[in-house]
Order: C-alpha cells, then sequence, then structure tokens
C-alpha cells in the first residue's frame, strides 16, 4: 500500500480536476480501485502502489489541461485511463482495460492481459481456450465499451445452433425465442454489464443484434464488432462464410474451445481450421488460454483439470497443429509450442 498527495492551487483549479459533481474523480477511482480523499485544496490516494502511481499520472495530467486553458471532457479522462492501462499491459501485467460507466472489467490473469491486448491492437481475433477462462465476457465487454464510446455503431452478437441442425422452425416461438437458449451465454454477459431496461432498449433501436450463425449469410457488416462464441461449432464453410461479413470499420472476435466439439464425426471444426490457415496473416491475433486462466469457481479449474487427464485422445484430436519451432508465430498470443 502506499500514499501520495496532489496539491491543486486554486478553486478553479480543483474543478478542473475533480470534474462536474466530482465525475473525473470517480472515473480515476473506478478504474484503478484506489481510494481518493479530496480536501482542502490537494487529493490524497491511496492504494496499491502501482495502481496509485497510475492514478496520479492521471490526475496531473488533467492539472496540465487546467493550465494550457483546455477543458477536459470525461471521454478525455477515460483516453487518459486507457493510455495508462496499455502502457501496464505492454509491461506484461494485467491492468485495467475496459471501462464501462461505474463497471470495471480488469484482466486477473497474464493470458487474460494477453487476450485484451490482442483485442485492443487487431481487427480479427480468434479466442481458444477451456470453460471459464472469460473468452466471451471479455469479447463482450469491449464491445459494449466500443459502443458506448461512439466507436462503433452495432454489437453483432453470433452463436451455431449445432443441436437444432440449423433449421430453427421446428422450435416452438418466434425468433427470438427459438434462438434464446443458444445465445444465452451471451445474454448472461450482456446482463452482467448492462441493466435490462439497456439491452431492451439498445435491441431495440437495432444497436445490438443476436442471431445464429445461419442467419449471417449474404450480409455486410460496417461500423460493428461482431462476435462469433462457440466458435468450434462451426463448419469449415459457415466460417469461411462468418469472416467475409466484415465490413468497413468492422472488428470480428471468435471465440471457442476445441475440445468441446459438437460437430458430427468426421466433421472438421471451422475454428481448429481457421487459426491454421489465418494464424499467419498480418492483423490477425489469436490468443490461447489455458487452465491457468479460468476465473469461474474454483471448482472449475478441477473439473477441467480432471477431464483432460482421462480424455487423452479426445484431446490429442482436438489440439490446433502447432509449429515446430518453440516460439508462438506472429499474431499469436500464449504458451509457445513446446508447453
Amino acid at each position: 500500500m502506499s500514499e501520495v498527495t496532489i496539491t491543486l492551487d486554486s478553486h478553479d483549479e480543483e474543478l478542473a480536476v475533480f470534474g462536474s459533481r466530482d465525475q473525473f474523480l470517480r472515473q480515476v477511482r473506478d478504474a484503478f480501485g484506489v481510494k481518493l480523499v479530496a480536501r482542502h485544496g490537494e487529493v490524497r490516494v491511496e492504494g496499491d502502489t502501482r495502481r496509485v502511481e497510475l492514478a496520479r499520472q492521471v490526475l496531473e495530467e488533467l492539472k496540465g489541461y487546467f493550465r494550457r486553458r483546455r477543458t477536459a471532457s470525461a471521454g478525455d479522462v477515460a483516453d487518459l485511463i486507457e493510455a495508462r492501462s496499455r502502457i501496464e499491459t505492454d509491461n506484461g501485467s494485467p491492468a485495467v482495460e475496459i471501462r464501462e460507466g461505474n463497471k470495471v472489467v480488469r484482466a486477473r490473469t497474464e493470458g487474460q492481459a494477453r487476450y485484451l491486448a490482442c483485442l485492443r491492437d487487431h481487427e480479427l481475433v480468434f479466442c481458444i481456450g477451456p470453460a471459464g477462462t472469460g473468452k466471451t465476457y471479455l469479447a463482450v465487454a469491449q464491445a459494449v465499451a466500443e459502443l458506448r464510446k461512439g466507436k462503433i455503431k452495432k454489437i453483432v452478437l453470433v452463436r451455431p445452433a449445432v443441436e437444432a441442425g440449423e433449421h430453427l422452425g421446428f422450435l416452438p416461438g418466434d425468433l427470438e425465442a427459438k434462438i434464446n437458449p443458444y445465445l444465452r451465454p451471451l445474454l448472461d454477459a450482456l446482463h452482467d454489464l448492462m441493466d435490462y431496461d439497456q439491452i431492451r432498449r439498445y435491441m431495440g433501436n437495432d444497436l445490438i443484434e443476436i442471431a445464429p450463425l445461419a442467419y449471417m449469410r449474404g450480409r455486410t457488416l460496417n461500423d460493428a464488432v461482431i462476435i462469433l462464441d462457440e466458435g468450434q461449432n462451426a463448419t469449415v464453410p459457415q466460417m469461411k462464410m462468418f469472416l467475409t461479413r466484415m465490413g468497413t470499420n468492422a472488428r470480428i472476435v471468435v471465440t471457442g474451445d476445441t475440445s468441446q466439439v459438437d460437430l458430427p464425426p468426421a466433421t472438421v471444426s471451422g475454428l481448429a481450421d481457421a487459426v491454421e490457415r489465418l494464424r499467419n496473416v498480418p492483423g490477425i491475433g489469436v490468443s490461447i488460454l489455458d487452465r491457468s486462466d479460468i476465473v469461474r469457481h474454483p471448482l472449475v479449474q478441477a473439473i477441467v483439470n480432471a477431464y483432460e487427464e482421462t480424455e487423452p485422445e479426445r484431446r490429442a484430436d482436438s489440439e490446433l497443429p502447432r509449429r515446430a519451432d518453440s516460439e508462438p508465430p506472429p499474431g499469436v498470443v500464449g504458451p509457445p509450442a513446446s508447453e
């Protein structure tokens, strides 16, 4: 734990650094998880040494805005926080990467920090890992944050409906009722980041769309983040179809677990195939998470370990092809091939 005090020279400077109704202070506090005490022309920052230093840097930048006669906005503060967070991630330490309102989504493992950096730096990202590693949740959180900032105009959440053979007409109800069981994990992530009314409003205004993979054919999506969950259950033709939906200012994230393929026997997983075909293409990132990145209930990691130890044949068949050398190919973040 550490503490630092920042002195402010005037009431006007206090207002500039604190923001309207202390909004800027709350942004800094929530982003870095520090305690801020403002009184008598100074701000005291308390907390973890590294995070106190990051908070201090942001507050000093706000003082600089005032002294340059520039009025800061909430967006400027968010950008300053994001810039400090990027430095932390580039140094290899998990850092705050995503802010959604008062909610802060932090990387809880080194693997997750690399994944968030991959989401930030690439327009097409494949993320492969076991259950509980945050593959889908972090992708949805990043997309929501970009939508809030106005960087994109739409989020499209997609999932293969393998159990129904993509023939959803046999299920009761309207389209939303038919696909709800398959898209429930994506909706769960949304509900953790936004309240129910916000989600319904965004969906009603077509800012958030949920759809089965089969409904992506023939579309071109611009100014959007498109997330395909359970990508291991897409066939090779389906994956090709999906990836070619990318339009101008679009980002695509494909998540999945190649040890949990539900396709018919002898059917090649589109996720494994796409990673092998595209892993060396510039602009494409591949993030590999493993058991050490599981952040759900501690029992989840024990369950994954137990199943992996008793299913060697399935695991061997589902592993992605690796390069012979020990270094990962360009655009790939994760353990080297020898691990």
